[in-house]
């Protein structure tokens, strides 16, 4: 498994250039980790020669860096990050993992879809393999994608007219928690509307996805796509998953590019932090500086240990990475 791994990775590498993206290496250690709601950073405090210290994080994306340098002229660059995330671990997470994140100036979220495809098909010839496999389910990464919509595949799999909670476009938590009750959903007293959409997710629609081949499910709500622009739709972002054997493989955006708008959801997320969990994480000032310099552009975080899970037939993370860290035991 691990000497597929380094198949898959050479693979990517050699798509990737020749398809003329610049693989760039963005630091790990940032002022920001990155500002969604539910993912818990690690801390650091480096000190000055002086010995004055200063609060940074490990990152849990490199999205800020990288839009950075798309701001400041690349058109098209990858990165196979090294990523830090808290409270993470199980079969298919760790708390450090490998991200292979891409953007494209100029160019339409759509293409991205086409990416995944390629970068699927790359992987499993890298692995010498014709499926992707996971705990009995299966997906044939040579075939076309099925194309849903979140809209769609919530009325599909869990009977919620998805669209029908965000009347005027304003998510309203009492009507989807009708909804998913009426469904069979648990749902608590303090859920927000983002909770009871991540729980009909997990419960109802996921398991579903990418059986067979791979699912692009496009049109996240706008509420829940704090980084990505809005489509016509105002309810609904330009953001999609690629899912494969009922696994998340892959989050990509059109990219918001309003700084106005973007440290207002930012500022929005850390509020909804701090009320669930008590803390927030600092905005990164330069990122939002560097959005007003920032053209058109769409991006792309694919988890590389999860790919390689699937093409190998592996069942847990830990099985394709070199060195895992150990679990902490009571």
């Amino acid at each position: 498994m691990l000497l597929a791994r380094g198949r898959i990775v050479a693979a990517l590498r050699a798509w990737f250039a020749e398809a003329d993206f610049v693989e760039v290496d963005t630091p790990a250690l940032q002022v920001s980790p990155g500002n969604e709601l539910h993912l818990h950073a690690f801390a650091a405090t480096p000190s000055a020669p002086d010995g004055t210290a200063a609060p940074r994080y490990l990152r849990t994306s490199p999205e800020f860096a990288c839009k950075k340098l798309i701001a400041a002229g690349e058109r098209r660059i990858v990165e196979f990050a090294h990523v830090f995330r808290d409270r993470e671990r199980g079969p298919l997470h760790h708390p450090e993992f490998t991200l292979v994140e891409w953007y494209r100036a100029g160019e339409p979220y759509q293409t991205l879809m086409e990416d995944c495809v390629a970068v699927l098909r790359a992987a499993a010839r890298a692995a010498g393999t014709r499926a992707l496999t996971f705990r009995g389910r299966s997906a044939d990464p040579f075939a076309a994608p099925e194309r849903l919509s979140v809209a769609e595949a919530f009325a599909r799999f869990a009977g919620i007219d998805l669209l029908a909670t965000m009347p005027g476009g304003e998510p309203d938590t009492a009507l989807f928690a009708n909804a998913a009750s009426a469904a069979g959903i648990g749902v608590a007293d303090d859920d927000t509307w983002g909770d009871i959409f991540s729980r009909v997710l997990v419960a109802r629609v996921e398991a579903n996805l990418g059986i067979g081949r791979a699912t692009i499910l496009d049109g996240y709500p706008t509420a829940l796509s704090a980084l990505a622009r809005p489509t016509s739709d105002p309810r609904l972002a330009e953001r999609f998953e690629l899912y494969a054997c009922g696994v998340e493989l892959a989050n990509g955006f059109g990219e918001l590019t309003d700084a106005a708008e973007q440290r207002r959801r930012l500022e929005a997320q850390m509020a909804e932090r701090e009320r669930i969990y008590g803390e927030r994480y600092p905005i990164d000032e330069d990122f939002i500086a560097a959005l007003s310099h920032m053209p058109q552009a769409s991006g792309i975080a694919l988890g590389l240990d999860r790919l390689v899970m699937l093409a190998t037939g592996a069942s847990r993370i830990d099985q394709v990475l070199w060195a895992p860290i150990e679990e902490q035991t009571e």
